[in-house]
């Protein structure tokens, strides 16, 4: 059984342009930015929409310094 995340039309627009891509991903927090490398997740060229799954989603978590402020909180 498959439990990739797997959409056909964009949920936004509904377009059938959106495809699976896999990108570095730049981010801010508090001023403070943070790349996210090799993120794998749905792009639409149509609208802009990104839908990222569970797993990309930890993977940017993991990397942003927001949670790694609450993570030395909970260790404190």
């Amino acid at each position: 059984m498959n439990n990739k995340l797997q959409i056909t039309i964009c949920p936004t627009c509904g377009s059938d342009k959106i495809r699976r891509v896999v990108r570095d991903i730049t981010r801010s927090y508090k001023g403070q930015t943070y790349i996210v490398p090799k993120v794998e997740f749905y792009d639409c060229p149509n609208c802009g929409e990104k839908v990222y799954d569970r797993e990309a989603m930890l993977k940017i978590e993991a990397n942003s310094p927001a949670y790694h402020k609450a993570d030395a909180l909970v260790d404190a």
